[in-house]
């Protein structure tokens, strides 16, 4: 059986073009076939979105597209439904992933974006989402209306299972036309997900279009390219650069690359009684999509004077990981992977050698966790369930050794007394932190989450301002003025 990717509404699917790709993990394979566009194809489908999006999308009530979203994302929660038995089971065969993990990422994941959560994105980055739908009066004067992209184009990575929903929901809560285009890794989710959306609410359906194309070689490209006037896209930093240089100037460019994540524990969590949980939590960050996410965990700083001392808690978080092992298998990696974890391992192991650290887990193992005790500046593992935990004297060491990273920090994962963690967060931030998570849930941001440091959907949208004194002047042209 061939799954067709994709979302394609007013196009004739036997006038395309299909690339078969076949994917195989746990024993089974799928079939995917991904669309591919030509220069006119993509022309076609800028325009119609588009417009569909101008003469319906901008014109509904914000309410009616947050309802739909809500029904849609209902469907993928319930395990009885058809297509989410399709999502368990076609996901752990195209991402390499666990079932289990798939299935209860997919649940915890999808429920960002009921209508409760919804409206929460909503509140985060508008004192009144009013102006999505007309002017509304603002507290200084005047009125305010904020209007989304015509054409919004996303690029999405395929790191993460479903990563592709945050951006393309965002597009929709804003009212563009929104066109994706899907990840290899990862490309059935958005097209799953758009295609719900046009059996909830028809004309919604028609005002996006989720496509694929193999970056930087594509005759739809630069069509694409030419008509969004605004691009969101994921991606390695060499990538992004790539991609920028392809845009017209005047085309709003919202990227998000590599990241590194990173875990803090304080002394006052480290006890017999909390740190064995301690450890089980950063554990789960760091086996949660094998730290693919830009939230994962790739160091833990952990401070003296505990009654658990750093190397105790580096074998709690070892044996955790060992467990976890056996519920979770990691996926299968690639060549590449495999040998950026012998790098990395084979690094720790001539420092184990040498004294200055302590290796946990076997080279068969499907995890590494190293123990520094002398303090040291942040730095990736080789991913894939590789742990770096460095001791330190004190939480004000830390910023200092996070500072070489600083473009690309995002979030850390703290343990602390409630005084503490204020204090670190507000060091943090000052080092370039934007997201402050605890351990446990590094990999699961939550509504309104402000990514990168950035809004959701504030950044999307062009605000237009009636000045008050233009309101004022208008009322000398009415006609019940003497």
């Amino acid at each position: 059986m061939i799954e067709h990717a994709g979302h394609l509404p007013g196009l004739n699917a036997k006038a395309l073009r299909w690339r078969e790709v076949s994917l195989s993990a746990w024993g089974e394979s799928a079939t995917i076939a991904l669309p591919e566009l030509d220069g006119a194809q993509a022309a076609a489908l800028c325009a119609q979105v588009r417009d569909n999006a101008g003469a319906r999308l901008k014109q509904m009530p914000v309410a009616r597209i947050v309802d739909a979203i809500d029904a849609a994302i209902m469907r993928l929660l319930d395990r009885g439904d058809p297509l989410r038995r399709k999502a368990e089971h076609l996901l752990p065969i195209v991402t390499g992933y666990d079932r289990e993990t798939v299935r209860l990422g997919l649940t915890g994941y999808l429920k960002t974006f009921r209508r409760p959560q919804l409206l929460r994105f909503l509140a985060e980055d508008f004192a009144n989402p009013g102006v999505l739908d007309g002017f509304r009066p603002t507290p200084k004067g005047g009125y305010l209306r904020a209007h989304g992209p015509e054409l919004l184009l996303h690029v999405w990575a395929g790191n993460v299972p479903a990563l592709s929903l945050w951006s393309l929901i965002c597009g929709l809560l804003v009212k563009a036309g929104n066109i994706g285009k899907l990840a290899s890794a990862e490309p059935l989710t958005a097209g799953w997900f758009a295609g719900l959306l046009s059996e909830i609410d028809p004309e919604i359906g028609e005002c996006l279009a989720i496509t694929w194309w193999k970056g930087g070689e594509a005759a739809a490209e630069p069509t694409f390219l030419r008509e969004a006037d605004t691009v969101i896209a994921y991606g390695g930093n060499e990538t992004l650069t790539a991609l920028r240089a392809r845009l017209p100037v005047t085309t709003r460019f919202l990227p998000h690359g590599h990241k590194i994540g990173f875990g803090v524990v304080a002394r006052e969590a480290l006890d017999s009684r909390k740190a064995p949980a301690l450890a089980r939590l950063a554990a789960h960050d760091v086996v949660r999509y094998e730290q693919q996410g830009c939230y994962s965990p790739q160091m833990l700083f952990v401070e003296r004077g505990g009654r658990v001392e750093a190397a105790e808690f580096a074998r709690y978080v070892a044996q955790e990981l060992g467990t976890l092992a056996s519920r979770h298998p990691r996926r299968a990696l690639s060549p590449g992977e495999a040998a950026s974890i012998a790098t990395w391992r084979g690094a720790q192991e001539t420092r184990a050698m040498e004294g200055a650290a302590e290796l946990l887990g076997e080279p068969s193992d499907s995890w590494s966790v190293v123990h520094v005790a002398a303090a040291e500046p942040l730095s990736p593992t080789g991913l894939n369930r590789s742990l770096k935990l460095v001791a330190v004297e004190s939480l004000d060491d830390i910023p200092a050794l996070i500072a070489p990273y600083r473009s690309f920090l995002q979030t850390a994962g703290v343990a602390a007394a409630p005084e503490r963690l204020f204090r670190l967060s507000e060091q943090l931030g000052k080092a370039g932190i934007s997201r402050i998570a605890p351990l446990g849930r590094m990999t699961a941001p939550e509504a309104g989450w402000h990514h990168d440091g950035r809004f959701s959907l504030l950044d999307l949208v062009t605000l237009t301002e009636i000045e008050q004194a233009a309101e004022a002047a208008a009322e000398g042209f009415a006609p019940y003025v003497d």
